[in-house]
Parts: structure tokens; sequence; C-alpha cells
């Protein structure tokens, strides 16, 4: 087993800042994280980090914000045991129900079934929460869907439970992948799940694209989703916050995307556009 290294990042003031920073952490390669009162801890596989992409985080460089650090060597843990005593189900608006085979389940939510390992979207980051509810008032009956970026495929399985006859499933990650397929299984629904980027998207088009990512990753792939989506299609999108809707909004823009509606939570925004 790689060994991971275990950051703990003392931060003032605490919020926004905790959330900004685990979205910027996301982008170097830290896949887990845990919240403390004055902080958080982060870890990452240690063959993955370089000091020198963690001191050129804007974060850094704030002048808002007073960030310390410390680190060690945690080797040979069992995440999945670890995250078992942490998780607790994730409720949307009273109608779905995120939750692991050992919790009990709920007849009268749609219940999606998930075992994360190390992979991103248990539903507890904001914004796998405020995809959903978006998702909530989306038709995707009969439709396309394509699931970016897609974690532990929370959201393809949800699209799936909710009509879609055909969801395509990416991520970067081989243990999203792997997550991915095993999540499909457990919710009984067929998803087609693929290792890579948007430069795996060719011809096909969709009717639907979800892409909880990051804003980085998400200015530089929406005109390759706009270019696969099908006009009057959808484009959901998370993984950004309230001081990156401007610029997201001038790429939507120049690709012929439509604002239909925005939420946030704390300090993070879905945005879902029209083709």
């Amino acid at each position: 087993m790689t060994p991971y290294l275990e950051f703990s990042f003392k931060i003032s003031p605490l919020e926004p800042w905790n959330e900004i920073l685990m979205a910027e952490l996301i982008e170097i390669g830290f896949d887990s994280f845990t919240e403390e009162y004055d902080g958080i801890l982060a870890y990452i596989p240690e063959d993955n980090f370089h000091e020198e992409q963690l001191k050129e985080l804007p974060v850094f460089n704030s002048s808002e914000v007073s960030l310390r650090y410390t680190s060690r060597q945690m080797p040979n843990i069992n995440w999945n045991e670890e995250w078992e005593k942490h998780f607790t189900p994730i409720n949307v608006e009273d109608k779905v129900l995120i939750r692991a085979e050992f919790h009990a389940p709920n007849p009268d939510l749609l219940e999606i079934i998930i075992q994360p390992k190390m992979s991103f979207g248990t539903g507890h980051h904001p914004t796998t929460h405020l995809m959903i509810q978006q998702m909530l008032n989306m038709d995707f009956e009969s439709k396309k869907v394509l699931d970016m970026g897609c974690g532990t495929s929370v959201l393809a399985i949800y699209a799936k439970q909710r009509g879609a006859t055909e969801v395509t499933a990416i991520d970067i990650d081989e243990w999203s992948v792997e997550n991915s397929i095993e999540n499909a299984a457990r919710n009984s629904v067929e998803l087609r799940i693929e290792l890579g980027t948007a430069e795996n998207l060719g011809r096909e088009k969709y009717d639907i694209i979800l892409a909880n990512i990051n804003r980085n990753i998400l200015i530089s792939d929406i005109p390759a989703y706009a270019s696969v989506l099908n006009n009057g299609g959808q484009l959901l999108l998370s993984g950004l916050c309230f001081f990156d809707v401007d610029d997201i909004l001038e790429v939507c823009t120049e690709n012929r995307l439509k604002l239909l509606n925005k939420q946030q939570r704390e300090e993070w925004m879905s945005l879902l556009l029209e083709k």
C-alpha cells in the first residue's frame, strides 16, 4: 500500500478559507479531508506530493488568511474503516438519501448507496449537495447523460435512477473509476464508466452534462462540454466558489450557454445552463 502523508493545516479565519483550501488541495492531488475546529487534516499519496505545488497555491499568497501546516507520514491506513467511523447519511430535501450499506434504509426516500474508498463525492461536500438539489428539478427521463469528474458516481447513479436511458461517467482518478463500478452495482444501475478527461469526448452528443470539478478545469473544459451538448441540452456545474461565477459565466456565454438557475451553499455555487 502506498504510504500517505497527513497535513495538519491551521487556518485563520477558518471560514470560508477551509473550503477554499480544500478545493485548491484537490487540484494538486489531495483526496481525503477531515475538518477540525481550527483547520483541516488533508491526505495525499506520498508519491503524488510536490511541495512547490503546495506553496504555489493562490490561498498561500492571500493577505486575507493566515496558514500554518505540519505533515507526517501515515502508512497502512485502512481508509474504509476510517471513513465508516465518521460517515453519516446525507438527506437532500427529504427526497434523496445518500447512505452506506451499513446504514438503515429509508423506504420513503430515493436512496443512493455508496462506499467511497478514497474517491471524492460522498455528498457531504456542499458542491455534491448543490448538484443533487439542482437535479431534483431537472427532467432526466429518456435523456442521455454525461457525468464528468464522477468521483463516487453519486450524480451518475441518481441520473439513472431518475430515468436517464444512458449515462457515461468519466474520471481521471483510477480509484474513482473502480469505486464507480462498485457503486453502480450496489445500486443496480448500468453506467458506462471511463478513465480519462474531457479529451475522451468525441462526436457523441448528450442531453445533460454534469460537471462537479473545480474552477480551472471547468474554464478549460466548458468549450468541450458545449461542443457535445445537444441544442436545448443542459449543463450543470459546481465545484466553484461565489467569486468564480463571473469568470465561469464569461466562458459559458462565449460558448452559447445561457444561465437558467444558480444556487449557493456556504461559499459554494452551482450553475444550471442551457445551450
